[in-house]
């Protein structure tokens, strides 16, 4: 590609991303950090640490990431490496059946659990008829320990993500160095200490930050919960108040700082780490087969991780089917009508189709940018082309819940982003821009993977005959990408489809509630409100698994890369 070309299609990117993307994270810092006089001021931060409420709804939020990184590392690194030592019974679909939890949204599986662990649930009911709790006195398991109950669901919900990571990590380790030290007397323990370990650590660092930033601002999960005393819910609580009120402001910047911190905390170990710069494999690991009870025990303890991980999705099935959920250990009679109901529940339709509308605008918007920037990045010789692939990773990095407060402040009247909404309050341009802008890294890193191992020479063949690069980008270039393409585009569609926190803050009117947001709005409905939205999630579980297991499969072994960052 020519530089000029490639510099044509960078400035551009950066455009875009420059408006939709920093200017509302500039502009929450703007808020937090300047007065009512325009001056710069601290004011605003102070109070938010001069009140004792905000202070603890910070620190639960932190304690709820440090907690949720930590279990979900004690989960993902023996599942990890487990599947990539060992050969054991069955290791092919359970080393899927792992994965379970990424089709179900947290937000979503939070309504079966609270199901499941109510006062009225199936866990005191069980305890009830075993005797070992009194029927007058049941234990209120989601009062007592909300702040456990949250850290359960992100733990659950995050952990394939941590250890699709590590596992990645794994596969590019050269077992040539394992093998020197085994030959040079190091036991199991020393090898895994000294040389495993810290080659593992890109994966463990880029995994283990994104799951610490999505647990520190998770909102859906303590709005279930009633975990109110979270700072992303008083932020969330605050929305009604903007106009008058800075304090939201300055909790979304505080927010954003200490994940902007952790992140570059994990880029600035993993750059002092010199193992990490050791050769690419110069061959394969040989599995090790597990015969007996060692293979059966493995076994086990991959299908008792997705047993209780699959706790949430069965909750909300059965509560999706029943008609009387109250006091027993499974619902007492059983029905289809409620998925009836939901297809024909105005709130329900209409959210599918605004969520189809917001997440197909969305997914076509990624597929364009991301297409120019992986080309940029892998073709061109443009100086600072790393920078643009780094920089296009930053949505990650930046917490959904400091984005969408950012368009919602910039798109009040008078607002820059005013432009973006539509009569009487339509939504649907900014949802597309902010669920692209949230899901863009998805497609690009799929694209550059695909790039990356495809045969440039093709490319420049078809260039030597007279095709213009246009052309040659048309028929060799984008068909050689497809199949990841088309994988990263399903995963930024189905999570788009589900998105929360956009969804919940930018979606203020019934007409133009998204999936998400309907789901929200039914679990606070009378009657069947409950039983509907878990089945709405049952669909959305259905969909979400669809697109997961077709993304791996268009992309085979390197599926890995898409949940690599």
């Amino acid at each position: 590609m020519k530089n000029s070309r490639a510099a044509l299609i960078t400035l551009g990117v950066v455009l875009f991303f420059g408006v939709f993307f920093l200017i509302p994270v500039g502009d929450v810092l703007t808020q937090a950090f300047l007065d009512e006089n325009g001056k710069f001021s601290i004011d605003y931060i102070w109070a938010v640490f001069s009140n004792p409420i905000y202070l603890e709804g910070l620190w639960n939020a932190f304690a709820l990431g440090v907690v949720s990184t930590v279990i979900t590392f004690l989960v993902a690194l023996p599942l990890a490496l487990a599947s990539y030592r060992w050969a054991f019974p069955g290791k092919k679909w359970l080393s899927i059946l792992v994965l379970a939890p990424l089709v179900l949204p947290p937000f979503v599986g939070a309504v079966g659990v609270r199901q499941i662990l109510g006062v009225e649930g199936a866990l005191n009911a069980l305890l009830i008829d075993l005797g070992m709790m009194s029927a007058a006195q049941p234990f209120d398991w989601l009062g007592e320990w909300k702040f456990l109950g949250v850290v359960m669901m992100n733990a659950l919900h995050l952990y394939p993500i941590l250890y699709i990571n590590i596992l990645a990590a794994l596969g590019n380790l050269d077992p040539a160095m394992e093998q020197a030290a085994q030959n040079l007397g190091a036991s199991p323990w020393k090898r895994f200490k000294r040389i495993t370990l810290p080659l593992c650590m890109p994966g463990i660092f880029a995994g283990a930050a994104i799951v610490f930033i999505w647990a520190f601002t998770e909102l859906g999960v303590p709005l279930v919960f009633d975990y109110n005393r979270v700072a992303p819910v008083q932020i969330f609580d605050g929305i009604m108040e903007l106009g008058n009120n800075p304090i939201p402001y300055a909790l979304v910047a505080i927010m954003l700082t200490i994940s902007l911190v952790v992140f570059s905390f994990s880029k600035l170990l993993l750059g002092r780490n010199k193992l990490t710069n050791a050769t690419k494999p110069k061959g394969s690991v040989t599995e090790k087969k597990l015969d007996g009870l060692k293979g059966w025990g493995v076994s086990f303890g991959f299908l008792a991780v997705f047993s209780i991980a699959c706790i949430p999705h069965f909750g909300v099935l059965f509560l999706s089917v029943s008609t009387d959920w109250y006091g027993t250990i499974l619902p007492e009679s059983l029905t289809l009508a409620h998925y009836g109901e939901g297809l024909s529940h105005p709130l329900v339709v209409g959210s599918i189709k605004n969520s189809l509308l917001y997440a197909s605008g969305a997914t076509l918007l990624d597929v364009v940018l991301g297409v120019g920037i992986a080309w940029v990045v892998v073709r061109s010789k443009l100086w600072g082309r790393s920078i643009l692939d780094a920089l296009m990773m930053l949505p990650l990095a930046v917490p959904g819940l400091v984005l969408a407060f950012g368009y919602l402040s910039l798109s009040e009247s008078g607002g820059i982003f005013s432009f973006l909404v539509g009569p009487n309050g339509n939504p649907a341009i900014l949802l597309i821009v902010a669920y692209g802008v949230r899901r863009l890294p998805f497609v690009v890193r799929a694209a550059v993977s695909g790039l990356e191992q495809s045969n440039v020479q093709l490319e420049e063949a078809a260039l030597t005959v007279g095709a213009s690069p246009a052309r040659a980008f048309w028929r060799i270039g984008l068909p050689l990408i497809g199949s990841s393409l088309i994988a990263g585009a399903i995963l930024a569609f189905a999570f788009a489809m589900l998105e929360v926190s956009d969804s919940l803050i930018l979606a203020q009117q019934a007409e133009h509630y998204p999936v998400t947001k309907a789901i929200y709005a039914l679990l606070s409905t009378l009657g069947d409100g409950h039983e509907i939205a878990s089945a709405l999630g049952v669909w959305a579980m259905i969909f979400l698994g669809v697109a997961i297991a077709g993304a791996f499969v268009l992309v085979g072994r390197r599926g890995g890369n898409l949940f690599r960052f």
